[in-house]
């Protein structure tokens, strides 16, 4: 895929641009997601209106002040002028069709995928057909990745279901929903319920549901400082960044429904009170398996019982296999797989919501629109777009109209780029070795998030990653609080 570079402002860095196609629509000569704009349209004067025929002085004086505001790779970031209706009106009429036949036949795709290949090692990797040990181990541990790959499209396709993308039936959504979900471990409905929250308030440091970063201030309470000493913290070690990552990709998805982990610890906020005392991390009442957790409210109880439920019934169905069949095999025939899916949906998720580029927001400084665009697009290739159905590649696009069908999400994709122009961004680079790549170029270099140095008035709650590795835009420096 071709990719062009931005004429930017500040230190560029190649390393992030954006997708360009034959489609593609510049803007301004800025082709490229490195300047990062993420903020909403604020109503201007129409060119007929009395207000428009005030001076200059008089229109500039009404648009907020954000002052200079600058990401981790030392781009400046501007204010998007353009509205949901110019997204929603900028996207084809009939990528809005959902398919109850197409969405299913997917499913059927993949659940052949997964049941053919284990119907092929089952009867073809033995002993008595591959007397080698070793090479059995090899082609097993291969099993369980490929079976990984397909067990995360089944989840996308769950995902699809969730959002209502699936088909135009709401109950044949969340039937198929429930079961693809709960055959993988996911409490379904509650998934959709915290996971619809997360969509209502992307880039929210009070409200997200999902890898919301640290403040300056947090970062330095969780170490055991004050604020002003991070800008003097010494650097990460890698294999501190390593261990991190490893941890978070092993048990960040179960940790995630258990505690709530990378969601916002806001819950006394909850309008019914259920949030009383209640904090992420466990036993903190903060999770999504009990009916009475903050993430929702009276209302959804049935619906939290119901994924309970299905849940249930996969772990005893495994508990029978395990007996009858060898917990071992159950091992490398499901659990190893289970992992394998767990990585895919972290990893995804985590470089969706992190990235160098990406800004965060304060309650004041927030709406939809900037939220919805503090996102970005990745490519992972064959892997990616078909077996993934592109949840990775066409993201920015999902946050603005989530029930848009996958298979559709391409073209509309290319769509609200004409809209977004500068402010659309993707990392498309080395393709799938480019995404592997950016997984550790985030963690190294988003931190903690704080405001600018040349913020100001409704710009300082426009928060950037900073680290302490010395990494792209230095912390700002403070002064120690007053004795």
């Amino acid at each position: 895929m071709a990719s062009a570079t931005s004429s930017g402002v500040g230190r560029q860095n190649p390393a992030l641009r954006r997708t360009v196609t034959s489609t593609t629509v510049t803007t301004d000569g800025d082709t490229s997601a490195v300047a990062s704009p993420f903020d909403s349209p604020r109503p201007s004067a129409s060119s007929t209106s009395l207000s428009s025929l005030g001076s200059d002085n008089d229109v500039a004086a009404k648009k907020p002040a954000f002052g200079k505001l600058t990401d981790t790779y030392g781009n400046a970031f501007e204010v998007p002028d353009y509205t949901i209706k110019d997204i929603r009106d900028a996207i084809p009429k009939h990528c809005f069709e959902r398919s109850a036949a197409t969405s299913l036949s997917y499913v059927a795709r993949d659940l052949a995928c997964l049941a053919g290949t284990f119907y092929l090692f089952h009867n073809y990797v033995t002993p008595e057909t591959i007397p080698s040990t070793p090479v059995r181990a090899l082609l097993w541990a291969f099993y369980t990745f490929v079976q990984g790959l397909f067990g995360t499209g089944v989840w996308v396709l769950a995902h699809e279901c969730g959002h209502q993308a699936f088909s135009p039936s709401k109950v044949l959504n969340d039937t198929v929903g429930w079961v693809l979900h709960s055959a993988l471990l996911v409490p379904y409905f509650s998934w959709k319920i915290s996971h619809g929250k997360h969509h209502k308030a992307t880039g929210n440091l009070e409200r997200d549901m999902v890898f919301v970063p640290k403040t300056r201030e947090e970062k330095a309470s969780r170490l055991g400082m004050l604020a002003h000493e991070l800008s003097e913290l010494g650097e990460e070690t890698p294999i501190v960044t390593f261990i991190m990552l490893l941890g978070q990709q092993l048990v960040g998805w179960p940790n995630y429904l258990m505690t709530n982990i990378t969601g916002h610890d806001f819950h006394e906020r909850q309008s019914e009170g259920r949030g009383k005392g209640k904090k992420n991390g466990f036993l903190g009442g903060v999770n999504h398996f009990n009916p009475s957790s903050p993430l929702y409210e009276a209302k959804d109880a049935k619906l939290i019982l119901l994924s309970d439920l299905g849940l249930a019934i996969t772990i005893s169905t495994l508990v029978y296999i395990g007996n009858n069949f060898g917990w071992s095999n159950l091992l490398v025939w499901y659990f190893i797989p289970y992992v394998w899916v767990n990585h895919w949906l972290v990893a995804i998720t985590f470089l969706q919501h992190t990235d160098p580029s990406l800004p965060h927001y304060t309650g004041e400084s927030w709406n939809y629109i900037r939220g919805a665009a503090a996102t970005i697009d990745r490519e992972f290739g064959f892997i990616g777009r078909q077996l993934l159905h592109g949840i990775i590649e066409t993201h920015v696009l999902h946050h603005y109209v989530s029930t848009i069908p996958f298979y559709n999400a391409d073209e509309a994709s290319e769509a609200i780029k004409k809209v977004m122009g500068r402010h659309y961004r993707a990392d498309t680079r080395e393709g799938s070795i480019g995404f592997i790549k950016a997984m550790w170029r985030s963690a190294r270099m988003c931190h903690w998030v704080e405001p600018s140095e040349g913020a100001e008035g409704e710009g300082k709650g426009v928060l950037f990653f900073r680290n302490s590795n010395g990494l792209g835009t230095r912390p700002l420096k403070m002064s120690p609080p007053s004795q």
